[in-house]
């Protein structure tokens, strides 16, 4: 696999340290902030939005600086209500939020079986290795009958894995005692939706 990019996948391939792996690595020693303890006062609503393809507006218009985005995205919440917010020490401001705060845009597949690992990246570059602190779960998609596959990013935040990565997910896909589903992190994910 070459340099990541958006949409891109590594279904079968493995790029070792110079890939997803050395950034999940990274990742780990970059402290998030403790957003999941703050209770700062409640400050409005201040046309903060996520679209369903990922792009951050406020005031209307697209948040065009992807620095931003990344800084934005550390201090997102999700309360247990299901209300999305901006936190800091001093402040919580509104999110309106059309799906899934963040997509998983790259995938890559480590080892095979009940081996196997799956390492997502997110549009704002979080990097998660998918099993049971990360699971991946289905939901039944509005109209169309087929499943929407989400990965638990962190806190209550997670990522829609992009319709690419889906199809890579469905070749990766194996029948386990009558049960179609994927492994991961030593934990098989049964692709159904978790609503039926």
């Amino acid at each position: 696999m070459g340099t990541p990019t958006d949409n891109s996948t590594s279904a079968g391939a493995s790029t070792g340290l110079s890939g997803l792996e050395a950034l999940l690595k990274a990742q780990a020693g970059d402290r998030m902030p403790p957003v999941e303890r703050w209770d700062p006062p409640y400050c409005g609503d201040i046309g903060m939005a996520i679209l369903r393809d990922g792009t951050w507006l406020y005031q209307g218009s697209p948040i065009g600086r992807k620095p931003l985005v990344k800084l934005f995205s550390r201090v997102l919440r999700r309360d247990a209500d299901g209300r999305y917010f901006l936190v800091t020490p001093a402040e919580k401001v509104d999110v309106a939020v059309a799906d899934a705060p963040f997509l998983a845009v790259e995938m890559e597949v480590q080892g095979a079986g009940p081996d196997q690992t799956l390492i997502f990246r997110t549009n704002v570059d979080d990097v998660v290795a998918c099993g049971p602190e990360h699971p991946v779960r289905f939901v039944a998609e509005d109209g169309s009958g087929g499943l929407k596959p989400y990965v638990h990013v962190r806190g209550r935040l997670e990522a829609l894995v992009t319709r690419a990565l889906y199809y890579d997910l469905v070749e990766l896909a194996v029948e386990e005692a009558g049960v179609l589903g994927i492994w991961s992190g030593g934990h098989f994910f049964v692709m159904t939706s978790d609503t039926a």
